[in-house]
C-alpha cells in the first residue's frame, strides 16, 4: 500500500473523528429544555433541522448549521404561530384587563406583563418551553450597580444612567396597572410584578425581539408596536461582518432570515443586528463584539478640554460655534485614526485670532496652515493618551473587583472589561498612526 495514501487516509479519518467529537461535546440538541422547545415549535409548524443549538466557547449559546446554507438561501423560517407579539397578549387571559385600562399601556409594557405572568405559571404556561430557555439575568447596564456603571467610558456612563432612570420610571408608573391584574393571581401582584421581574422581562424583550411592524391597536398606546419574540430564531448570535435579509413574509406568514453569502456546514450561523458600535451593543443587547469594524472610541467634552487653552479669549465663542453646528458630539477615534468630525473640531479650536474669520470654511473641512495641522495632530495624540490612561485605570479596577465578585457580578465585569480592551486596541492603533504623522 502507498504510505502517502495511508497517511492521508489516517489524517482524513482523524479529521472526521475530531469534527464529530467537537460537535458531540458542544451540541445542546439532546438537553431536555431544547427537546421540549423543538417539540413545541413542531406543533406550531416549525420543522427545520438545518440549525442545532450549540454552546460555542467564544459566543456562548448559538445555532450551528448542520448543512451548507448557500448564498441567498433561507437560514431560518419561523411560522407566525411561533411568534409572541402584542396580538398574542390581546388574545390571552390578560386581554380584558388591558382593553379597559386608561390611558392605554404601551406595547412594551403589555409584553412585559405577559412574560412575567407566564413565567409565574411555570410548566402550566403555554409558552413555558420558550420561557424556560430564556436567560435568567442579563448583562445590560440596567442591571449594573453604580460601581460598575462608573467603570464604563464616560460617554456610555451617561447613556447607561439614563437607561436605568427610564426603566425606573416605567416601573414606578406601572404600579397601578399591575395592581389591576390582581384578580388573575392568588399571590399579591406586589410579589409578582417586582422590579427584578420587570427588569428581566424588559431586557428579554429589548435584547431578543425581532423587528416586525404591527397594526396599531386601539387598546395600546400610540408608541410603535414593532416587537416580536421569536423562539429558537433568537438563539442566532450577532456578527458585524455577516449580511442577512430579514423580515416577516406576508405570503408565507413566516418571519424569514436569508443569508447574503451563505454559511458552511458545522459553522455557527449568525444574524446582523445592524451597523452598531460596541457602546450600542452593550447598552441595548448586553454584549461586546470583538474586532467590530463599526466600533469607535468616543471623545466627550470633558476629555476634549485636555487640549484646550483656557487663556484663549475666543474659546467660549469657538465652543459655541461647534455646539451650534453640532460638532461637540460623535467625536471619535477608530481603527483608521481620528474621525473627520474630531479633526474638524480641533481645527476650529486651533485657530489663532487672525485666522478666526475662516471658521466657516474650517467647519466644511478646510485646513488652515501647516502649524495648525501639527497642533491638531498633537492635540489628537494628547486626547488618545488621556483616553488610554483612563482605560488602564478602569482595567486595573475591573481586575480588583473580579476577584471577589459573584457569578452575576463577574459576568457584568467581564463584558465591561471586553469593551475596555476593544477600545484599548483602537487607541493603540490610533496612537501609532498619529505618531507617524507627527514624524512626517
Amino acid at each position: 500500500m502507498n504510505k502517502t495514501r495511508c497517511r492521508a487516509g489516517r489524517r482524513a479519518r482523524k479529521k472526521r473523528r475530531k469534527k464529530h467529537e467537537d460537535f458531540s461535546k458542544v451540541t445542546l440538541i439532546h438537553e431536555t429544555q431544547f427537546v421540549l422547545l423543538r417539540r413545541w415549535l413542531k406543533e406550531r409548524g416549525f420543522t427545520s433541522q438545518s440549525l442545532v443549538p450549540v454552546n460555542f466557547h467564544d459566543t456562548g449559546r448559538g445555532l450551528m448549521a448542520t448543512q451548507t446554507i448557500k448564498s441567498k438561501n433561507s437560514v431560518i423560517s419561523l411560522p407566525e404561530e411561533c411568534l409572541l407579539t402584542t396580538s398574542t397578549v390581546l388574545k390571552s387571559y390578560m386581554a380584558d384587563y388591558i382593553k379597559r385600562w386608561h390611558p392605554p399601556i404601551s406595547p412594551l409594557l403589555a409584553l412585559c406583563c405577559f412574560l412575567i405572568s407566564e413565567r409565574h405559571h411555570g410548566d402550566a404556561s403555554e409558552w413555558s418551553p420558550y420561557i424556560n430557555i430564556l436567560p435568567k439575568t442579563y448583562t445590560c447596564p440596567v442591571y449594573f450597580p453604580d460601581n460598575i456603571i462608573e467603570l464604563l467610558p464616560r460617554s456610555l456612563q451617561k447613556k447607561a444612567t439614563e437607561q436605568k432612570e427610564q426603566f425606573q420610571e416605567l416601573f414606578s408608573s406601572s404600579q397601578t396597572f399591575f395592581h389591576s391584574l390582581q384578580p388573575l393571581f392568588n399571590q399579591p401582584t406586589e410579589e409578582l410584578f417586582t422590579q427584578d421581574a420587570l427588569r428581566w422581562a424588559w431586557c428579554s424583550i429589548n435584547t431578543r425581539t425581532v423587528y416586525m411592524e404591527h397594526d396599531q391597536s386601539k387598546y395600546l398606546s400610540r408608541g410603535k408596536d414593532v416587537y416580536a419574540l421569536a423562539p429558537y430564531l433568537d438563539l442566532l448570535n450577532h456578527c458585524p461582518n455577516v449580511q442577512v435579509e430579514a423580515g416577516f413574509n406576508k405570503e408565507t406568514r413566516c418571519y424569514e432570515i436569508k443569508s447574503v453569502y451563505g454559511c458552511k456546514k458545522f459553522q455557527q450561523a449568525f444574524i446582523n443586528y445592524g451597523p452598531h458600535d460596541n457602546h450600542r451593543l452593550l447598552l441595548e443587547y448586553g454584549f461586546v463584539a470583538p474586532c467590530n469594524l463599526h466600533s469607535v472610541v468616543y471623545v466627550d467634552l470633558e476629555t476634549l478640554k485636555v487640549c484646550l487653552d483656557e487663556k484663549d479669549k475666543q474659546l467660549k465663542q469657538k465652543l459655541l460655534y461647534l455646539k451650534d453646528n453640532d460638532f461637540l458630539r460623535n467625536l471619535t477615534f477608530g481603527m483608521d485614526g481620528p474621525s473627520w468630525r474630531l479633526m474638524t473640531a480641533l481645527r476650529l479650536l486651533s485657530l489663532k485670532p487672525q485666522q478666526y474669520t475662516s471658521w466657516k470654511s474650517v467647519l466644511l473641512g478646510a485646513a488652515v496652515s501647516q502649524d495648525r495641522e501639527v497642533w491638531c495632530i498633537d492635540s489628537a495624540l494628547k486626547l488618545c493618551n488621556n483616553l488610554t490612561e483612563d482605560n488602564v485605570k478602569a482595567l486595573e479596577r475591573l481586575a480588583q473587583l473580579k476577584e471577589g465578585a459573584n457569578l452575576s457580578g463577574l459576568e457584568q465585569l467581564c463584558v465591561v472589561e471586553s469593551l475596555r480592551r476593544e477600545e484599548q486596541n483602537i487607541l493603540g492603533h490610533t496612537r501609532g498612526l498619529l505618531q507617524n504623522l507627527l514624524r512626517q
